[in-house]
């Protein structure tokens, strides 16, 4: 069989050819080589080429974080706190427009009709890139993702400049990730082309290479999770599991009185308190207690049960920010170290967070040590054997029959895990029709097949045995009543009872101080709270806003959705739909 050219490209023999002396029609023959085969192997040698070419380019600038500190500064508003904010001209994740390339293992086929598009356009496309690349003057910012570890893969971020204002993306890269170690070459790669057409705009993602291109967005998001992406990959390949969650230490006295040192991680989307209860102190003030903050986004989980970081500052949303229920996190955001962006400022820089005109999705990225005494030394969390217990703790934001914190067993961790993803990880985008608006097929950082994934977190846990703790915590509340219209709107009949950030940290403390009482629930299979300390857990009894009948209905529906979920994810552990009913 002769070597195949296309693009340029020669490529070796296909691994399965045709037994010999065997004639076929030229459609089956196609299809018998797995069509996209030849195509494949010779856009990613292209793309190589294309991104090793870069740094040697006479249109391709390496300039300092100093200079690219100033440059950017020329287009952002600087606030009352002296710090500066910028705005894009796109204010979420085009997640809807991300298309991941490569091997089977990579591509699932589970695309709607626009993804299906781009990737046809997919070729078309990468060579308009490459031509474009060679012209248009670009910025190259080179970090490290991760410090202090085994795992810490070189960045290489290149962006347009064509439209001077998108030196900001180089400026928050920077700011972002860890200075860069050596001068070896990237381990991952972003070309960032802002002024891409807008009705192009996409998002080629190629993680077995390294490389992602965005096109026809300004938002810093794209950057931010276009590495975190790939990195996942990464150390899925490495034999971890990266995951989207943050990360502290907390030091808490016991009933005995003495201190126990907990890990904790905690999983949710935009908007459960992910980032609020990561960045709070959950009053563990007696004398020797405390909290050592650690990571807010996305850490890569080792077999000892470590958690190694990635980022070295906090990408918060600042929507509702105020220093009565998140201190530290406000007190962050108004230091001249912050950056912030697309936050409501008026002539004068004075800043109003709670202001959605401009979006709600604004955000702040704040440097760890901008919160102080509660910044930890390392990114790094340490393994089991080196504290009394890790807790696992999934945020989720539910109004109406979920128990404001259920403690769960391995199998039910697993299924929490596999419903604690979405794409409102930083910024969602409107959904197009066939597009998984939760859990974690609906992840922006999960690439392959989430079972594997989930099976993979499972294992995990087990390894560890009773070392690790597991609890859902419902940020939301219970109580509430709507009915929907034949239009489709919703009607609230009755507020929602909330849990208050005190209630939620009430809740925390007494899982760090073991001196929650738990009892077996009367309407879940977990386990529940009979006395919290510091919190009035009656009122959060569904006895007292439902009659029984709508319990039992609200929670078998719960649970089937739940089931549902589980069954259509391909290879998952048999345990583990089992116990998505829970």
């Amino acid at each position: 069989m002769r070597a195949q050219c296309i693009f340029g490209v020669t490529l070796p023999p296909h691994p399965n050819p045709l037994p010999p002396g065997e004639r076929v029609g030229v459609c089956e023959y196609r299809t018998r080589l797995s069509k996209d085969y030849f195509l494949y192997r010779a856009i990613l040698e292209q793309i190589r080429q294309a991104v090793r070419d870069l740094p040697a380019q006479l249109n391709v600038a390496s300039l300092t974080p100093d200079v690219i500190k100033s440059m950017a500064e020329e287009f952002g508003t600087r606030t009352e706190f002296g710090s500066c904010n910028y705005v894009s001209g796109v204010k979420t994740l085009s997640t809807a427009l991300t298309v991941y390339l490569g091997s089977d293992r990579v591509e699932l086929g589970n695309y709607t009709q626009k993804k299906r598009d781009i990737k046809k356009s997919a070729p078309q496309t990468i060579k308009a890139v490459h031509e474009y690349i060679k012209k248009a003057p670009l910025v190259q910012v080179d970090c490290t993702m991760g410090d202090q570890s085994d795992f810490t893969p070189r960045c290489s971020f290149f962006v347009s400049t064509y439209r001077r204002d998108s030196i900001r993306l180089a400026h928050l890269v920077i700011q972002t990730l860890f200075q860069s170690q050596g001068d070896e070459p990237a381990d991952l790669t972003v070309v960032f082309i802002p002024e891409w057409q807008e009705k192009e705009r996409q998002v080629l993602v190629f993680p077995e290479i390294g490389v992602t291109y965005v096109l026809g967005t300004d938002y810093y998001g794209e950057a931010k999770n276009a590495f975190l992406r790939m990195a996942m990959w990464r150390a899925k390949e490495c034999g971890m599991l990266g995951l989207h969650a943050g990360t502290k230490i907390l030091k808490a006295r016991a009933a005995d009185g003495g201190i126990r040192k907990l890990g904790m991680m905690m999983f949710g989307i935009a908007a459960t308190g992910k980032t609020t209860h990561s960045c709070h102190n959950h009053d563990l003030t007696a004398p020797g207690e405390g909290v050592e903050i650690v990571q807010d986004d996305v850490v890569f989980w080792r077999q000892d049960g470590s958690a190694l970081g990635s980022e070295k500052a906090f990408y918060i949303k600042t929507e509702g920010l105020n220093p009565e229920s998140q201190p530290l996190l406000y007190g962050a955001a108004v230091q001249d170290s912050a950056i912030l962006e697309n936050v409501m400022l008026d002539y004068d820089g004075g800043v109003f967070f709670e202001d959605r005109t401009l979006t709600a999705n604004g955000h702040g990225l704040v440097q760890r040590d901008a919160i102080g005494a509660y910044c930890s030394d390392s990114v790094n969390l340490p393994p089991v054997d080196e504290l009394d217990r890790l807790i696992l703790a999934f945020m989720i934001r539910s109004y109406t029959v979920v128990p404001v914190v259920s403690k769960l067993t391995p199998e039910q961790a697993a299924v929490a895990f596999m419903l604690s993803e979405s794409i409102d990880a930083t910024g969602s985008d409107p959904q197009t029709p066939g597009t998984p608006t939760r859990g974690i097929s609906a992840s922006p950082f999960v690439i392959g097949e989430a079972s594997e994934e989930c099976n993979r977190f499972y294992d995990l846990i087990k390894a560890h045995g009773d070392r690790i703790e597991c609890y859902m915590l419902n940020t939301g509340g219970v109580g509430e009543m709507v009915e929907h219209g034949l239009d489709g709107a919703r009607r609230v009949l009755r507020k929602v009872t909330r849990v208050q950030i005190p209630e939620m940290a009430a809740v925390i403390r007494g899982i760090a101080r073991n001196t929650i009482k738990w009892r077996e629930d009367p309407h879940w299979m977990v386990e529940t709270p009979e006395y919290v300390e510091g919190l009035d857990i009656s009122k959060f009894e569904l006895d007292t806003h439902y009659d029984q009948h709508k319990i039992d209905a609200t929670v078998a529906a719960i649970r089937l959705e739940r089931a549902d979920y589980a069954a259509h994810l391909s290879g998952l552990y048999p345990t583990i739909k089992t116990a998505a009913e829970f």
